[in-house]
């Protein structure tokens, strides 16, 4: 059955709103009475809550109201103190009527009482009319008052009070709720707005399996399974949630990731429930997102992005390094039958065609350029972008890989290059100081610089600059770090930059239609 609740404010100066609940998507079916309502009654956790404060005795507190409907709870209402017996009370509103008494027999509170009766109050008397005075506890004796007066506080293992951080006590307030919720007859249903709030990860993980083990599994003495809904900005929750109960919100739509709702088969799901890790996770918090093959475009193509005045955190584009395999197991996550979830995935691919004059040695088990047609070329770049639907647009280097592409484009861009992979090539060894730093640069301008002076094409050059990380295991990951930091002091121009690269660059920034 689908409810729609309908707000509508009716006065704002006095903030009154009018609250309609109906049956129907729209909200065009029969109103629902009082006790369907109440068949939706919710325990909601605010977002910024204060979760030290919920637990704290005083009136009205959420500790009592929790207390209160707690089962165990429904006969501590009984009065069975008995003043004049021997035996003590058993239940809280007992408990505490005996408190009152001892309270007023207490040898200094009646010293008190009597010494305004006799010293005072006597004074007062006309006639028969004695005014007498007695100090009692300034409350009706209930279960309500009772339980508020209780408070909720951590201790350690030896049975020490504790004063734990917000983290803590977060967790110990959503216990308490969950303690509650799992004794209600009726359908439990528990929305928290960011679970994560004060928790640091690993509690984050811990929080996260008990949410869904009450919602699998109810526990002993539980009366039916909790269900459980929650909104997160935590790639930490994203992570260790199976992606079918995720749901992603962009531009005020919902898209549901469950099975049937997107172009994951079951075989991607369960990819992704072992892989989808912290890092990976922080695909569904993206307006953008540009997936790539390795460490060295992780971190590489933010600063390039940087460099041409498209940067990344300023339209929210995500970087999400998935490795050589499983590209489109994550790309379709964003692919769906109906409407399209409006957040642009970029896949940036190498072409792995090795060009003419590459040294066997180099080459490996790749196809050479030159030893294919125009026709299986273009049909050998179309099986690399099969993935490609709706937001996904897949976009593949126009030469060999990285490195070797960028390398090839300009002779900025190969002078750049070169003296990574030499700073990389010193860092093998120990990591370069400025003053190592300055020679490596410096050595490696002298090279290219011959290089042009004997009037070498840019395809040669590529193939030296590339060859140290092919076949002297420079780390492609520390020539991009050191390439990473260098853009910053290099003036490029997009001629400098690989098409392909500029191609999702602006598609992931919006300069072109998706």
């Amino acid at each position: 059955m689908c409810v729609t609740f309908k707000a509508q404010r009716m006065d704002p100066l006095r903030n009154r709103v009018s609250v309609t609940t109906r049956t129907g998507p729209d909200g065009n079916g029969p109103a629902l009475d009082g006790a369907a309502r109440e068949l939706l009654r919710t325990t909601y956790l605010r977002p910024l809550r204060d979760a030290e404060a919920e637990l704290r005795s005083g009136r009205g507190s959420r500790l009592s109201q929790i207390l209160a409907g707690y089962p165990a709870m429904k006969d501590q209402d009984v009065d069975d103190f008995d003043p004049t017996g021997d035996e003590p009370p058993s239940t809280l509103r007992g408990i505490l009527r005996r408190a009152e008494c001892d309270i007023r027999n207490n040898k200094a509170v009646a010293e008190v009482s009597e010494d305004i009766n006799s010293a005072y109050l006597q004074r007062f008397a006309i006639g028969d009319d004695v005014l007498r005075a007695k100090i009692s506890v300034a409350t009706d004796v209930t279960l309500v008052r009772a339980l508020e007066r209780l408070e909720l506080n951590l201790f350690t293992a030896s049975d020490e009070w504790t004063r734990r951080g917000l983290g803590y006590n977060n967790a110990l307030f959503m216990a308490a709720e969950l303690l509650l919720l799992g004794k209600n007859e009726l359908a439990p249903l528990l929305l928290i707005e960011e679970p994560e709030a004060h928790l640091h990860p690993q509690l984050q993980t811990r929080i996260m399996d008990l949410l869904r083990e009450k919602a699998q599994r109810p526990q002993e003495g539980d009366r039916a399974p909790v269900q459980v809904i929650l909104t997160t900005h935590s790639p930490n929750l994203a992570s260790s949630t199976p992606v079918e109960c995720l749901t992603l919100v962009a531009r005020g739509r919902t898209f549901p990731l469950w099975r049937g709702m997107t172009r994951l088969n079951d075989g991607d799901y369960a990819f992704l429930t072992r892989f989808l890790d912290v890092t990976k996770a922080n695909m569904f918090f993206a307006r953008g997102l540009a997936m790539v093959e390795g460490d060295a475009e992780a971190i590489f193509l933010p600063a390039l992005a940087d460099a041409l005045g498209m940067p990344f955190n300023e339209h929210g584009i995500s970087v999400v390094n998935v490795g050589h395999v499983g590209l489109f197991r994550y790309s379709r996550v964003f692919q769906r039958a109906g409407e399209q979830i409006p957040v642009r995935v970029a896949c940036i691919r190498d072409r792995d065609l090795v060009p003419a004059g590459t040294p066997e040695v180099m080459r490996g088990k790749l196809a050479r350029w030159t030893d294919m047609t125009e026709e299986e070329i273009s049909a050998y770049v179309t099986n690399l972008t099969t993935g490609d639907d709706g937001p996904v647009k897949t976009f593949v280097s126009d030469w060999w890989t990285l490195e070797y592409d960028l390398a090839v484009t300009s002779w900025t861009m190969a002078r750049l290059m070169y003296r990574a992979v030499k700073l990389a090539s010193v860092a093998a060894r120990s990591w370069p100081d400025a003053d190592k730093t300055e020679k490596a640069i410096a050595r490696a301008d002298r090279v290219v610089d011959t290089w042009i002076g004997q009037g070498l094409s840019l395809e040669e050059a590529a193939l030296k600059i590339y060859r140290p990380l092919k076949l002297d295991n420079v780390s492609k990951p520390i020539t991009a770090q050191f390439a990473a930091q260098m853009l910053a002091s290099t003036p490029l121009v997009r001629s400098d930059v690989p098409p392909y690269l500029l191609e999702a660059f602006t598609y992931l920034c919006g300069e072109v239609a998706p």
